[in-house]
């Protein structure tokens, strides 16, 4: 139901978990170019991530990149219901290093966003 969502505090939860999901890997937000390649994976293989982890993966890493790309995903959802409803919605300083690396891949990859 439109106007009962608090897109700011799901922003913090997505944002708090995506933080987890990056210690798991091993991520530096603060390098630029191991975001970008992170987000050019989620882009490009998040689909035989999800497969391998369906078929039972044991791999943490893997397991956590499948989480965190399922995060990537729920994250735009957000700013982009926010946004229908003319509020601007964003997390911290992770998030938006995150969202700008995958904006920036898919632009490159074809012209559009994710």
């Amino acid at each position: 139901m439109a106007g009962f969502e608090n897109y700011q505090a799901d922003a913090t939860e997505i944002e708090r978990e995506i933080e987890r999901k990056g210690i798991a890997i091993g991520i530096d937000w603060s390098d630029e170019v191991q975001v970008r390649a992170l987000a050019r994976e989620a882009l490009e293989h998040s689909q035989e991530h999800i497969r391998a982890a369906a078929a039972g993966a044991q791999d943490p890493v893997l397991l956590a990149k499948v989480d965190l790309f399922g995060l990537a995903a729920i994250m735009l959802q957000t700013m982009k219901e926010s946004a229908e409803h003319g509020l601007l919605s964003h997390g911290g300083p992770v998030w938006k290093t995150f969202a700008k690396a995958l904006w920036a891949e898919a632009e490159l990859r074809n012209g559009d966003s994710p």
